[in-house]
Formats: structure tokens, sequence, C-alpha cells
């Protein structure tokens, strides 16, 4: 770099945007500027520099003065975010023009009562008659004369970004290329093919990503040029001619302006943070760092442990993302996080104040936030914060209106509690929050990391270090002296980075032996952009990675490429550490390789200076609120501290973006980088002094922390299991216990095991009362003593105390199992008339004994019935799987016991199902009585009838009038039916309250005996857990005149022979109804509702997995159930088979319509249709099973929910 030119790093964020400008002689300065400004300058990055080379205004700048810029920027983020982007064509193989619309059909909020679905980025959709089977076998060319036609039709319409999506293309290029080719040749002037934007296979990611480079490169285009136009050169040139100009891409390195590209700019800005993290935490002598950028509206936090984490799959703003991007977790936790106080509890965010009007401190009549309650406790100053608000921005932080604010809240709290201790109550669960965050990406996933450093930067992180570092059990803190402008640094310390990725999907040996070409093409093709971008070969590290699996499982893992026998101990090794278990003679794949160059950095290196020793000196004294007392806290200014400066807290230190707060037991010192690193000097008291009475503050952080560890035992699941069921479907719950069985806590899984698994654990308990021993697992799907139906087997560990005398409580996780027998493969045979007949029955199962798995008692339960399980070793695998599974929960809660104290934790067990209680008590007294009559397809009626005592504020929900049993398998054991009253009841409370048993508290429910709602043995089932309890969730909600019928099936489709074994559900569109204040709301297309939310297995994996093609599956436009708000639109699939199967279809409203709601219209029919080689088409009932032999195919149209409200 020569010498006589200056340097700029720069982070275009939301808000702010940061510059730090490299001297000719080496100095760094810094610099911000806000990022909207449209009055004063045309681009906040180009105003900065023009600011700090003291150019006027109008004048061009002088690129002889710029050696480089490099910089982050959001405005592909903010473009995302505000679906502000290019009009995007789509263009797909024929069948899946909706593929990206439907997605995996799951919907984010399971008890929302309108479901909302982000906004598709293309606008138009061209199905090209194209079709490339998964093994390569070439089914439909495309037709290039209809192709040129159709695309011209849309260049014609005024498009010019248009996105190319194929089935399989990732792999089998061909077909994507030549449309491309005709896309270029008519004029398109961003055409982005999936199979070079992200050659890896999944459709649906693969998909997204592609559309999402289409709809955002055309933005980030146009911003490039603009700021190369302004450093007086243009993007192809920058560097050769003229200032270098450089991007940071969302994998962590920089790339030249003319290579920048839409997928590759979503995680521009944050990454430069995690790089400047990672950067300045390992000159300050830290290997291992926990990163934390605190900002106005979220918080992002990272991991490092060696190297920079990557993920391939990630979602963000609604898309699903197959591309390498940095592994940061975003939560909705920042300075502008609004504080709520509602339904007895403390809440913050996730909605956030935003720059305008911002938090209540800044005049602008905002909402109390995290920042005003850093101000009401002494933390943030007005007499150090900078003049900058009210109308002539001259005015200070306004305290007075915050203090008002926070006495009137605590008034209405009403426990007595002081203004402060309200702020501190909320900042409290605002650290939780963030822990939780950083627990996701560090302990979720086999990392201890109470021995990293937790590095700060942000413009908030200072006031919050020291306690987030607290409840993660951290005990040193780094803050760097550009903490506040930490990303725009960290462009200049990064590496440039060229990457590819081709997907391989063979087995580690057979994939090395034939890996040579690929390396050297992949190779050739890196060390090339990066030549092309001045950074030669010699100074050019090029790193070989696979991502390795398990077969038959979904989760890869990055090892470096040596040979066989290393890769797999080191895969065993990785696999080991965050599952906690290996597969024993399981087959390695090789699914995907990567190859990274990385070079042509910036020297990370910074000055070292003598240390002074002396006291720092105080430029003031104040006094701070923190953790339950006021603090007398010396106030040291940044400038008047030196390295060697150290004192211990409380105190403050003040800088010009930032301000630190130095709890009690912290010391901060200033080392000779002149970096300012926090250690803990008093060793924390991990056991919290709380007493047992319910504190609406940590009443949240438990439900919270009860939450997390469902959701961490989900995770575990979901990684270890082998099934595409609970592994992909997600067709599995994770919940924790109080001692009696009752429901504490349950990740939001599948709504309908949410209030059935307490009976399984009840079962358990009753029957095997002073018999359980420290180690024993149980197992149990017996319909008749706990269970809903066979396939689903819930496995119950208890947590005893540390003698191992009394059980404390209890954790479960039930899972989905693909077959557990029965007379047709997936165990959901329609014909059945006796549970026997649908498969093996688990009744109280020692499936754990004394810490032994049973594992040759198991495989004999499975295989020794009359219709026996069909792959004993994936429902072994699969139950491992949820062993480890309630390991994780057990290892969890005992920490948590730990650091509270059991009493604490026991008591709080109980507080939050009073809350939960407390808020459906709220939602009963404004109900009336009603009664609803549903009848069924099978001739059957399920009656109920809501009486409310508006005194006691109690609900009865009675059934009786109730259709018997029938010799069919709708009957549905009583805790299906309770499962459905309580998720229609949490559903009607309309706000984010924790589902436990408490929700049933205030409801007495009503089941008659020998009814369909409580069968006796040997009566069949297995549909009363997917079908019926549909039924009776419409019935509930009909009853309450709250919203129209859903499409009132899963429309359970399974096959399978004796090596496959398939099954999946598929959705059709939401209905409408009404919210509680009256006002009306439209359905969703294509969404799961209600009883599931499982998701549907990627196109490509399916046909890679299984001898069938996907024809098509698309949206009927129109269909939904009409009235002056019109219900979503249902869907149509096609499945061809290539091999000779049993299929069986489970399904209702096949004869009936779905009702509508106060005057809508009636929902359509459901068909099942099979094609046969012949070209006939039968038309099968509603519950089936038929053989369908290679060629044949079968159609499913699923039912339409009902409409709400007449027609004008």
């Amino acid at each position: 770099m020569a010498q006589d030119k200056w340097d700029f790093w720069i982070d275009r964020g939301g808000t702010f945007t940061d510059i730090v400008g490299r001297k000719p002689d080496g100095t760094l300065v810094a610099h911000k500027v806000l990022s909207e400004n449209p009055e004063a300058y045309r681009d906040a990055a180009v105003q900065g520099i023009r600011e700090l080379l003291q150019v006027e205004a109008g004048q061009p700048i002088p690129a002889e003065l710029v050696g480089a810029v490099k910089m982050g920027t959001t405005v592909a983020t903010n473009a995302l975010l505000e679906r502000k982007g290019e009009r995007t064509l789509l263009v797909t193989t024929r069948g899946f023009k909706d593929a990206l619309a439907i997605g995996y059909q799951a919907r984010t909020d399971i008890f929302a009562k309108k479901i909302v679905k982000p906004e598709l980025l293309y606008t138009a959709a061209v199905e090209v008659d194209e079709r490339v089977r998964a093994d390569g076998e070439v089914e439909a060319e495309p037709d290039e004369a209809t192709v040129r036609a159709d695309l011209q039709a849309q260049f014609d319409a005024g498009y010019r970004a248009i996105a190319i999506v194929f089935m399989h293309a990732y792999r089998y290029p061909a077909h994507e290329q030549l449309v491309a080719t005709i896309a270029r040749e008519i004029g398109f002037a961003q055409v982005s093919v999936s199979h070079e934007v992200s050659p890896l296979i999944k459709l649906v990611g693969r998909g997204d990503t592609t559309v999402v480079d289409a709809y955002l490169s055309p933005i980030l285009r146009r911003y490039v040029d603009q700021v190369a136009s302004e450093l007086g050169t243009d993007a192809e040139t920058a560097g050769s001619e003229g200032p270098q100009l450089m991007f940071m891409q969302s994998s962590g390195g920089l790339t030249a302006a003319r290579l920048f590209q839409g997928k590759d700019a979503i995680l521009s800005g944050p990454a430069g943070g995690v790089v400047g993290a990672v950067e300045t935490s390992r000159l300050a002598g830290f290997d291992r760092m926990v990163g934390f950028d605190m900002g106005g509206t979220s918080t992002d936090v990272s991991h490092y442990d060696g190297e920079l984490e990557r993920s391939f799959e990630t979602e963000v703003a609604g898309v699903r993302m197959r591309a390498p991007m940095m592994s940061i977790h975003t939560v909705a936790a920042g300075g502008g996080s609004i504080l709520h106080f509602e339904n007895g509890r403390f809440r913050v965010g996730p909605d956030s104040a935003g720059a305008n009007p911002g938090p209540k401190a800044y005049r602008r009549g905002g909402p109390l936030t995290v920042t005003d309650a850093n101000v009401m406790l002494g933390k943030l100053s007005p007499e150090l914060f900078p003049r900058i608000f009210g109308p002539n921005r001259d005015e200070p932080l306004d305290a007075v209106a915050v203090r008002k604010a926070f006495e009137e809240m605590a008034t209405v709290v009403g426990d007595g509690r002081t203004p402060e201790q309200v702020a501190d109550g909320f900042l409290a669960i605002a650290v939780e929050n963030m822990a939780n965050a950083v627990k996701k990406i560090s302990v979720q996933r086999g990392y201890d990391v109470t021995h990293y450093a937790l590095t700060c930067f942000g413009g908030a992180g200072g006031q919050h270090a020291c306690l987030t570092a607290d409840a993660l059990g951290i005990s040193t803190v780094l803050i760097h002296p550009f903490s506040g402008i930490l990303s725009a640094y960290g462009m200049g310390l990064a590496d440039i980075r060229a990457t590819r990725q081709r997907t391989v999907s063979r087995p580690l040996s057979e994939a090395l032996a034939s890996l040579d070409p690929v390396r050297d093409e992949l190779s050739t093709s890196v060390l090339a952009e990066m030549g092309s971008q001045g950074v030669a070969q010699a100074q050019t590290e090029v790193l070989h990675r696979a991502h390795l699996r398990y077969q038959g499982t979904d989760t890869t893992l990055s090892v470096a490429v040596t040979d066989a026998s290393e890769m797999t101990a080191a895969f065993e090794t990785v696999h080991r550490k965050q599952f906690g278990f290996i597969f024993e003679n399981r087959e390695i794949i090789f699914e995907a390789y990567e190859v990274e160059a990385i070079g042509g950095g910036a020297d990370a290196s910074e000055p070292e200076f003598a240390l002074d020793e002396a006291a720092p000196t105080t430029a003031e004294h104040t006094r701070f609120y923190s953790t339950g007392a006021w603090r007398e806290a010396p106030v040291y200014r940044r400038a008047d501290i030196g390295p060697g400066a150290r004192a211990n807290g409380p105190c403050l230190i003040v800088e010009p973006h930032q301000t630190i707060v130095i709890e009690d037991g912290w010391a901060f010192e200033v080392t000779r980088l002149n970096h300012v690193v926090l250690k803990r000097i008093v060793e924390l008291s991990r056991a919290k002094a709380v007493g047992t009475q319910a504190d609406p503050v940590l009443l949240e952080v438990f439900n919270n922390l009860f939450m997390s560890i469902a959701e961490q035992m989900g995770v575990t699941l979901q990684n270890t299991a082998s099934s595409v069921n609970i592994k992909e479907r997600l067709d599995f719950s994770c919940a924790v216990f109080d001692e009696n069985g009752a429901l504490v806590a349950n990740a939001p899984h599948m709504p309908v095991h949410l209030g059935s698994m307490d009976r399984s654990v009840e079962s358990i308990i009753a029957q095997n009362r002073g018999k359980i021993r420290p180690g024993d697992v149980f197992a149990l799907n017996a319909p008749y003593n706990g269970g809903t139906h066979l396939p689903d087997i819930t496995v119950v560990t208890p947590v005893f105390d540390d003698a191992g005398e009394k059980i404390l409580f209890y954790v479960a996780s039930r899972g989905h199992h693909a077959d557990v027998g029965g007379t047709a493969p997936g165990s959901m045979t329609p014909l059945a008339t006796t549970v026997d007949e649908e498969g093996v029955l688990f009744d109280n199962v020692l499936l754990v004994d004394r810490g032994r798995f049973d594992e040759a008692g198991i495989t004999n339960l499975l295989s020794d019935h009359p219709y026996p399980a069909r792959n004993v070793a994936q429902n072994v695998a699969d139950l491992r799987a949820q062993i480890a599974a309630n390991e994780k929960g057990v290892y969890e809660m005992r920490r948590m016991i730990a650091q509270f104290g059991l009493d604490v934790v026991q008591a709080y067990m109980g507080h939050v199902q009073d809350n939960a209680e407390e808020s459906v008590r709220r939602v009963l007294e404004k109900l009336g009585d009603a009664e609803f009559s549903y009848a069924t397809d099978q001739g059957s009626t399920i009656k109920v009838k809501i009486t409310i005592d508006r005194q006691k504020r109690e609900a009865t929900v009675d059934f009786t009038g109730t259709s018997e049993q029938k010799k069919n398998n709708f009957n549905a054991p009583e805790p299906v039916t309770r499962a459905a009253v309580l998720y229609v009841f949490r559903v009607m409370v309309e706000s984010s309250i924790p589902m436990n048993a408490g929700c049933l508290k205030p409801i007495r429910i009503i089941v008659p005996d020998g009814s369909m709602l409580k069968p006796q043995y040997p009566a069949a089932v297995v549909a009363g857990n997917v079908e019926t309890s549909q039924h009776v969730t419409n019935a509930l909600f009909g009853a309450l005149g709250a919203i129209a019928a859903s499409q009132g099936t899963m429309n359970n489709l399974t096959f399978g022979n004796a090596t496959y074994q398939y099954y999946e559900t598929l959705c059709s569109g939401s209905p409408a109804g009404r919210f509680n204040d009256g006002s009306g709301f439209a359905g969703t297309d294509a969404v799961h509702v209600h009883m599931t939310n499982s998701r549907l297995t990627d196109p490509e994996i399916l046909e890679t997995r299984y001898p069938v093609l996907l024809e098509d599956f698309h949206i009927r436009d129109n269909s939904g159930g009409q009235g002056q708000f019109a219900a979503g639109d249902g869907t149509k699939r096609t499945i061809r088979f290539l091999e000779t199967m049993d299929c069986a279809i489970l399904s209702s409203h096949r004869t009936l319509h779905p009702h509508g709601l106060d005057g809508g219209g009636e929902g359509e029919l459901g068909i099942t249709t099979v094609r046969r080689l012949d070209g006939s088409i039968e038309t099968l009932p509603g519950c089936a099973q038929t053989v369908i032999e290679a060629g044949e195919a079968v159609t499913v149209t699923t039912p339409t929910a009902g409409g709400y409200g007449k027609t004008a």
C-alpha cells in the first residue's frame, strides 16, 4: 500500500455510518455520520471520506489521495427487510412455480389466529417444461423456442432481473445453463442461476437464495457504482486504475466491488464486527471469544473457537439462505427495545422504538426502553452524554421524563417496588435474553464458554457487559478503544476471501478417490479470483473442507480434507462434542466440498504503550443502582486514563461513543495495547438469594429459562435423530414437568403433543411409584394409558436429587416414529379396526435400566408382534436420540438448581403455571356460553357445550352427546381432546403467554366414557390424533365464534415397501376469522394450521432418498372459502412412483364441506386420485389403501377452509 495515501474502513449501518481512516503515516482516526441525511448529502460513506479528507461539498474527491476503501453495507439487508429490491421473475421447473411460496408449509407462531408468512420476493413465475430426475435421467428437455417466447413476454412486461431454479440443477446444470444463455441474449440485466449461486441440494433453500441474489444484486450494483464514481473510478477497474474498492461478504471475507453479489451481502455489516472482534481479541491474547454487539434495535452474538464459524442454512427476514454466512445469532434486545408490563410479567421487546421516536429520554415522546432503564439507574448520565436532543439538537437526555414514566409504571405494577427496582428488573430480563442467545450458539453446541472472553462492542454493549458475562459465568470482558465502531475497524483487518462449494453426496472413501478433478477445478477458480484482486498465489492460503454426515441423517459437520481415516476420526470428535454420541458402523457421507482461498488482509498489529501504574484520576463521582442497591461510583473519562490504569468497580468509564459500567465485584485495567479489560475479582455467588414468592421479573426469567431448556432438548433431538420424520419434518416435542407430572414448559413444536404429553408422564409415575431408580428411562405409546396414537412414542426421564433418593421433576420427549409396525407401511393404516392392527404397543416399558440401554429387549418388543416394525434399527436410533435429548434437559435443569437453589426452582415451576392460569381466566371472563355440533365424513358428530362461570372465571367444556366409539380409527384417546382444548384457549389469549398445565386449571373438561373422544380398548385410534384432533379444534372455535373451519384434516399420505417407509401431511389454506376486539382477518395460502406444524421434506431430498418423482405441487387460486374475509387457498400435489409401493391416505372432508363463520362461504371438498398405467383415473375414498405400480401417480387435492362474514 502506498504510504502517501489514506485507507478508509467503513460500516454503513442502519442508523449511523462508522468510518475508520488510516492516515498516510499509519495513525487511525475514527468518525461517525448519520446514514440517512438526504438534505445534506447523497451517501454517508462518501460524505465521511470527504469530511476526513476535508474536501468541500461539490468538489470531487481527489482519487490520488485514496489507496483503498473497504466497506460493509446494510443496503442489501435494508432492501430485503423493507422488500424494496428489484422486480424479479422466477423461472422454474413445470409444477414448481409455488414451491418457494409453500416452502416447508410450517408456520412460525403456532398460536397465531392470523398466520403471517414472509412476503415473496418475486412477482411473476414462468414454468419451463423440463425435468431431470435425482439420478440425472432426463425426463423432459426444454424447448428453446417456447422458453425464448415466454421470457421475451416477461422482458416486454418490464422485468430485468431473473432467477432460474430447476430441480436437481445443483448437480445437473445443463438446462439452467441453456435458459440463462437465452435470458442474457434477450437482455435481462441480472441473471441469477441456482447452480452458480448455491450449488447445494435442497430446492427451497437454493431457490430462495437465487431469488435473493436476483432481487438484491441490481440494488447493490447501483450502490457500488455510485460509490465508485464518487471516488473517481468504476467498479470494473477499481484497484487497477484509481482507489481499490472492496466490500465485506456475509461469510467474513472481502471481495472486489465488481464481484460483490446480492446473496453475499445480507450480513455484510455484522460480519465486519465479528472479524473485528476476533482480530482484536487475538491481539489481546484471547483465542476463544464470544462476540457481543449490542446496538439500538438488536444484539448480534457470535462464537469463535479458532476459526470463523459459518452456517450454510440460515433464515434471514423470512428467506431461507443456502450460502456460506457467518454464524451470527440476532436477538431483538437492543437499547431501543420497548419495556412492557402485562399479565403480571415484565417483558422486554421484541418491538423497538427505532431511531424515531427513539427512547423516552430522546425528547421525541417515545416509549420506555432499555436505554431509559439505564438512564433511570444512573448508568447513563445526561451530564456525560452528548447534548444532541430536542428541536435544536442542543439539549441533554431527558431524565425527568424517564423518572416520571418509571414512577407511573411502578404504580401500575403495584407491589411496592420503587421505580429503580422496576428499571433494574427490566435490565435483568434484557440481560437474560442476551445470555440465552449466546447459549444458543455455544452451550447448545457443546462449548463451555466460562473460559472465554466476552468481546463487547456496539453502542449499548458497555452498559450491559458485566451483567451479561455474569449470566454466562464468563469472568473476562474485552472492550477495544474502537468498540463503538468495531465493525468498521474489522473491515480493515479482514482478509480477501474467495469460496466455492460443490455437492458430492457420496460415501467418504469413494468421494475421496474421485475428488482430484473437482479439487483442481475449484482451486484454480478461487486462485484466479484472488489473482484478479491483486493477491499473488504465494500470499494465498487455500483451505479444503468436507461437509460430512452420517448416512440417513441430514446434519453436516465440517472437517479438513485429508485421508479417510483422519477425516473419520475428526468427524467423530466433532460429532461427539456437539451431540454427545457417535453412530457405530454407520456409513459416513461426503455431502459437500468447500474450497476457500484467503489472503491480502491488512497487517493486524497495534502499537504497544508503556504502562503507567499510577492510580487513575476521576472526573467526578456519581452513583448508580444495580442488582438491587445504590452504588457509589467514581467516573473516569476514557481520554484521561492510559495504559496501566486500573481500579475496582463499581465505577463508570465514559467514552465518546459509549459508557462502560463496571459492576460491583469487577475491576478494569487498561492494557499495553490500550484495550480496556474487565475482570471479575470477587467470585460470583451462583446461588442467587431470591425468595420463593412470585416476582414479576423472575417470573419472566424462569419462563424463558424453562422454555430455553425445552428448546435445547429439541435441538439435541433434531440433531441426533436418524429418521426424516424427526430430523426434517420436526414431528416431535420436548417438555419439562414438575414432580407430579404437570407441564411446566414445552418448546413450541407440535400442538397436538403439547396438551397430551403430561398424561404419559402421569401414567409412568402412577405405574412405577416407589420403584423408579436413578438412571431409569421409560417409554410409552399406549393410547389407553396416557398415549395418543402408536407412532408417537414418549420417552420419560426422572431427575433425582444429588443423593439419588427423591425425584425432583421429569423431562420428556415425544417423537413420531416413521413405522411401528401394523398392517400398512408408516403405521398410519386407514383400514384398522383394532389398535393391534396399527402396530406395536409400548406400555410402561423400561427403556434404560439404571443407565443401561435395553437394546435387545426393545428390538424384541418391536419384532415379536403379528405386524412387526419394518425398520427396527431406525426406531432404536430415534429412541436413543430421545434419551439424549432428555439427558440434555436433566443436565440443564441441574445447572439451574445449582444457580438458584431447589426451593426457588420448584416454587417458580408453580408460579409459571399460576401466571398462565390467570391469563386464561382473563379471557374466560369475556366469553359467553356457547355450543356447537360438528359432523364428520364418518357419520359421527362431535358435540360441545361451553359454559362460563364469570364469578369464578372458570369454564366447563362438555362433550356430552358426542357419538360413540366406532369400528374405525377416528377414535381419539382423551389426551387428544385435552390437547385441542388447551390449544384453543391458548390461541384465544392472543398474546405471548407460556403454554403449561396452568392454562387448563380454570377449565373443566367432560368427555363421556366410550365416546369417540374417550374410547375403550381395543378401539383403533391412529386417525384420532391427526384427524379428530382437527375436528375438535374446529368445533371449539365454531362454538366460540372465533374462526371458521380449517380444512379439518392433515391429509396423511403414507407409502412404502420392505425397504422404504415415508409419511407426510399436506397443508391447505388457513381459515378466516375474527380477533377478540371484533376485527376480522383473512386466511393465508398453503400453511399448516391448528394441531400440526410438521415440515415437508424438500423435493430434492425426497427424490434423492425415495424412488418417487414429485410431478406437481401448487396453490389452487381462489379455492379458499369466500366471504367478507376469504380463507387462504389450498394445495394440489402429485407424486409419481418409480417402484411398486403400498400407499395409504387418511383424510377428512371428502364428503362434508368445512363450514364458514357468520355467513362466510364453505370451503371446498378434498379429493385423492390415482392415475393408473392405462391412463384411467381412480378416485380413492377419504380413507383408503392401495398398491401403486411403478409409473402410476397419486394426486391429493386438499379441502379448503371456510370464510368469515357475508360478502357485501
